[in-house]
């Protein structure tokens, strides 16, 4: 529900999460806010109306994308202050995440207005949670570059950077894009691929790139849609410690601090102190 006592004094800007493809996902509090607000400043407000028209909401709307955003930006400042309440959606999913709305929410920061998420779907984190990899560290990189030199690059550092790794990828460029992986890091580079999460077609595939490839070239229908890539992270390298040392730490650390127990262990057997107890700490991250 909104902030009645924040309605009356000065308005607030709400980041509104919408469905990525199953209306059924909108959440109760998202369908009463939308409902609520005054204005909804939407990426497409045609794309909008459609889910507003479906949840019978009467809002007025306007455009809010990445040509205009920086311009309007103070006009929805001074539209907050005069105590009207604005949701801001994309076409699907979280707002700001590969969408517009970084320069209003920013300028709001900046000038003190107020600004609270409704939370809902996002195609990343949907992806990732079914995806099989790692989820304990995960970083997020938007959209792979449009040159190929430059996707190979970033690529190479997404794997490098040893955590899970997710990008959205357009439908006309999905192809290239495995071209560039499999160029980058062979055709053996486990990847896994998400499409059209919470719709009909949902579909998921894990494999490698020449798989991968395989698989969306037998049926080009594959390639369309809303599509994630995510890669998993090269294992940390470790230096090797003696089994005789490990079964040392791990009696020694259930009666001292692991830093003391690294010191006792590395005199013990001849070894470096701090470079022990880096590669402890490090394998137990």
């Amino acid at each position: 529900m909104l902030n009645e006592e924040n309605s009356q004094k000065i308005g607030t800007l709400y980041i509104v999460a919408t469905p990525i493809g199953n209306y059924d996902d909108l959440s109760q509090r998202a369908i009463a806010t939308l409902s609520q607000v005054d204005l909804i400043a939407a990426e497409d407000t045609r794309h909008t109306g459609k889910l507003l028209s479906h949840f019978g909401i009467k809002a007025k709307t306007f455009a809010l994308h990445d040509h205009n955003e920086k311009q309007k930006a103070q006009q929805i400042i001074d539209q907050l202050n005069q105590g009207l309440n604005i949701a801001l959606v994309s076409d699907a999913g979280t707002p700001l995440i590969s969408d517009p709305g970084y320069a209003v929410v920013n300028l709001c920061r900046e000038q003190g207005a107020h600004v609270t998420p409704i939370p809902g779907a996002c195609a990343a984190i949907t992806a990732v949670c079914c995806s099989g990899l790692p989820t304990d560290r995960f970083q997020f990189l938007g959209f792979t570059p449009a040159k190929s030199k430059a996707r190979q690059d970033f690529f190479t550092e997404a794997v490098n950077s040893s955590m899970t790794s997710i990008m959205y990828e357009s439908t006309h460029r999905i192809m290239a894009s495995l071209d560039d992986l499999a160029q980058a890091l062979g055709d053996d580079q486990q990847v896994v691929f998400a499409k059209e999460l919470t719709k009909t077609f949902e579909t998921f595939f894990n494999g490698s790139v020449s798989e991968l490839k395989q698989f969306l070239t037998n049926d080009p229908t594959k390639q369309r849609g809303e599509i994630v890539l995510m890669l998993p992270g090269k294992p940390k390298q470790v230096d090797d410690v003696p089994p005789e040392a490990r079964k040392m730490l791990a009696l020694l650390e259930n009666e001292m601090p692991m830093k003391k127990a690294c010191g006792v262990v590395a005199e013990y057997f001849g070894m470096k102190k701090n470079a022990l107890y880096k590669t402890i700490i490090e394998e137990k991250e």
